[in-house]
């Protein structure tokens, strides 16, 4: 099992190709929807673009279930690309990535994706950095981006808390705002109204109403430099210059802040190559990130997040329920043969199909994920019916008054057709679905692992039955008697 990839649930069928385009936070929407439009034009040119959607400043509404819409952000855009198939979309996926290499957009950092089957999870692999303090964090986080922009498998590498950008501080000076009449309050309210705008009237034009703001102009607005020779006026009425109340300076500060458990995190995440697993690229970049793990300070922690922390998720679901269903059937199995050697030759039958089900996913380069894991739940159910019918001869020939030996052999060759063309049947059954990208690894598991298990049951459990129950050849025991007795035989 060690060489079968490991993976949580398939790349969906669907036909869309997700394009993201990121600007630096605090952008303007229209910057945002200027580099969209790069990326619009370029896909009017390609044929397998039929129907082009873009969403500026939020994410797409919710029209696929395994999907999260992005919050608004006028620095964010996201591009729903509709191709007719699956093949189609691969190769427009793969020539928009390398467009966007050779220079389409170089203004924002595009993504191009598509839909996933299973829990929402906007970046395969992902590792969060969490601690108290913003500057610190910064660090540690730097140091893994590092060694996640080193490694091969990884593309497309960034952070949630974009670089600093600069913002504006207007520091007042009390005893001179005493001194010409004004208060915090009346500075702040002259400010909001030159600066953002304030509404001062309605024009009904048919049937809306249009808000007429009143603000400065934006060659004075816009222009920082500008903003210190604004004017105020004061309780007298007197013109005060904005610079006599206080100063301005720009300061670099955290366009976002983000937490989880109210404690500042981090979250450094990145696409992988398409014929790679999250979870062995999650694994390997964290034993990479073990150095810096070990020297991070107490309060301070590094968390695997992206698919590998959905996937447990929903392993931590199932474990309870495995106790519950492993009683479940040991008390249906041993109802059925009333005896407790019996019911462990059964269970014993039941990881049988492994044998099969590992060279078959090897063999077809399927990776075991959670549909594989309820094939294999389901195939051992078909071992143990399979086990309960021989057992079942078995007991019968016994009763029929056959010897020990010959009622296991003959259970044996009278239950081999009944049980191999059955297996069969299942076999031909599941042969479509191995062309499903969702069912495909269900059906390779039940496929090998039926066919293994079934040839193996017939051998492995009369062989069991014998040893556990010392039943011996006839032949074999009269030989033993003559020779221990003195005779010739």
């Amino acid at each position: 099992m060690g060489l079968v990839k490991k993976q949580f649930f398939p790349t969906s069928d669907r036909p869309e190709v997700l394009v993201e385009v990121q600007m630096p936070y605090g952008t303007s929407i229209a910057q945002t929807s200027v580099a969209s439009a790069k990326l619009e034009a370029w896909l009017a040119k390609q044929k397998e673009a039929k129907i082009v959607t873009s969403y500026i400043g939020q994410g797409a509404p919710r029209f696929y279930l395994a999907m999260s819409p992005e919050l608004p952000d006028p620095s964010f855009a996201k591009l729903v690309v509709r191709t007719d198939n699956q093949e189609e979309r691969e190769v427009l996926k793969l020539r928009l990535r390398q467009a966007i290499a050779d220079g389409l957009a170089p203004e924002a950092r595009v993504r191009v994706t598509q839909l996933v089957f299973g829990p929402y999870s906007p970046y395969p692999v992902a590792f969060r950095v969490a601690g108290e303090d913003p500057e610190k964090l910064r660090t540690i986080a730097t140091e893994v981006r590092q060694v996640m922009d080193a490694s091969p498998m990884m593309r497309t590498v960034n952070a949630d808390w974009d670089a600093r950008v600069p913002v504006l501080h207007f520091t007042l000076k009390q005893d001179r705002l005493e001194a010409v009449g004004l208060t915090s309050n009346s500075v702040a309210q002259q400010l909001q109204f030159l600066l953002s705008g304030v509404p001062v009237t309605e024009v009904r034009e048919d049937i809306r109403s249009v808000q007429v703001v009143g603000r400065a102009a934006g060659n004075m607005r816009l222009d920082p430099e500008k903003i210190s020779g604004f004017t105020l006026i004061g309780s007298a009425g007197q013109r005060v210059p904005l610079s006599q109340i206080g100063f301005v300076d720009i300061r670099m500060e955290e366009p976002t802040l983000r937490r989880r458990d109210r404690t500042p995190t981090i979250t450094v995440r990145g696409d992988i190559a398409d014929d790679l697993q999250p979870p062995e690229v999650s694994a390997a970049i964290l034993k990479q990130l073990e150095p810096i793990i070990a020297k991070l300070p107490a309060s301070y922690r590094i968390e695997e997040a992206g698919a590998t922390e959905e996937s447990g998720k929903a392993t931590n679901a199932l474990l309870p329920l495995f106790p519950i269903m492993i009683a479940l059937t040991l008390l249906i199995i041993i109802l059925q043969v009333r005896s407790i050697s019996s019911m462990v030759m059964v269970f014993a039958t039941s990881p049988l199909g492994l044998i099969g089900v590992v060279p078959t996913l090897l063999l077809f380069q399927q990776p075991f994920g959670i549909n594989a894991l309820v094939g294999l739940i389901s195939l051992s159910g078909i071992l143990m019916r399979n086990t309960l019918i021989l057992i079942g001869q078995i007991e019968h020939n016994l009763k029929e008054g056959l010897s020990p030996f010959d009622a296991v052999v003959e259970a044996t060759v009278q239950r081999a057709r009944p049980v191999i063309l059955t297996a069969l049947a299942a076999i031909l059954a599941f042969i479509p679905l191995t062309h499903s990208v969702f069912w495909g690894t269900l059906a390779y598991t039940l496929i090998g692992g039926t066919f293994a298990g079934t040839i193996l049951t017939l051998v492995f459990l009369p062989s069991m039955y014998a040893i556990w129950f010392k039943i011996r050849h006839p032949g074999n025991a009269t030989e033993r008697i003559s020779t221990a007795s003195g005779t010739t035989s």
